[in-house]
């Protein structure tokens, strides 16, 4: 067998169809599926059941994929600590985001590395926090950027900067003249929220629980999928939402919405880069954060006298 077969093996898995798993591993679909069917004729067993082109593992091919992904992060490994005899800050690094950081850091972040460390291009990937940390664990990212609380059984994490959230509101709303917004307020109006998946939807709700209280009188809330929708969305005169300040802030001053903070203490979030303990490139990640640090992102609070996490 080889890392190849093993690969393919592990991304039929991901994705329990034999095409998209062949656009997964930037191969057709006759060469994924005679590299497997050549991997299961030679340890004799079946690793998946087909049926109409959906791919299901076996109990024998569930186990076997799980050890194939451990040893594709160990060769992965191989190629990391190759790469810090050299040069740590030469070579790609794999960063992925959540997608309410994402596009309101990443313009300031990429130009600054680039002159900072121009050997060390961004691969960039945004998506949830469940997903980033999947792709973090199977070592298809080198690092991300998250918020805080996570599950760090592997992981370490470097906290980068801190935001309040605010309440986003049309010019015309009855709170316009409001300096700063009560959360249990929220409860009774028309608000918009992330669909579920997104972590801000989740650390939204916990600052309102009742906003989504199925017993609780009041509208209930309505979703969009990204930021940058529910923003349109309130501009139509749908409702208000809730927005971390740097997606306020890193924006035009835009005259059809408002932005209120909320009566103290305001819900915040703390967002971190993370990464596997084994990740042998640390200059890689302190060269990333500092340029965070550095970018001038606006809204947000750095944490430069974070401590950086032992080994």
């Amino acid at each position: 067998m080889t890392l190849t077969e093993l690969r393919y093996l592990v991304n039929l898995d991901k994705e329990r169809h034999f095409g998209r798993a062949a656009e997964r591993s930037f191969v057709s679909q006759p060469t994924l599926s005679v590299a497997l069917k050549k991997l299961e004729d030679e340890l004799g067993v079946i690793l998946f059941e087909r049926n109409r082109g959906e791919a299901r593992p076996t109990p024998v091919g569930e186990r076997i994929i799980e050890q194939a992904r451990r040893v594709l992060s160990e060769a992965r490994l191989i190629e990391d600590l190759a790469r810090d005899g050299r040069d740590e800050i030469a070579g790609p690094l794999r960063l992925g985001a959540i997608y309410t950081v994402g596009p309101y850091l990443l313009p300031s972040l990429v130009p600054l590395l680039r002159t900072r460390a121009p050997q060390m291009p961004l691969m960039i990937e945004e998506n949830f926090t469940a997903k980033l940390l999947e792709q973090l664990r199977d070592n298809e990212l080198d690092v991300i950027l998250v918020a805080l609380p996570v599950d760090l059984n592997g992981l370490q994490a470097w906290p980068v900067y801190d935001e309040d959230f605010v309440v986003v509101m049309p010019p015309d709303h009855r709170w316009a003249d409001t300096q700063n917004i009560p959360a249990k307020q929220l409860a009774g109006e028309k608000l918009l929220l992330l669909g579920p998946g997104h972590c801000f939807r989740e650390q939204v709700i916990e600052a309102c629980p009742k906003c989504v209280d199925a017993d609780a009188d009041g509208p209930k809330p309505q979703t969009g999928s990204s930021l940058e929708t529910i923003r349109h969305m309130v501009v139509s005169g749908l409702g208000i939402t809730v927005l971390p300040r740097s997606s306020v802030d890193n924006r035009p001053e835009d005259s059809l919405l408002l932005a209120r903070p909320f009566v103290p203490p305001a819900p915040t979030r703390r967002i971190a880069l993370v990464w596997r303990k084994t990740f042998p490139r640390r200059k890689a990640i302190a060269m990333l954060r500092e340029t965070i640090l550095a970018s001038g992102i606006k809204g947000v609070t750095m944490l430069p006298d974070a401590d950086a996490p032992g080994d």
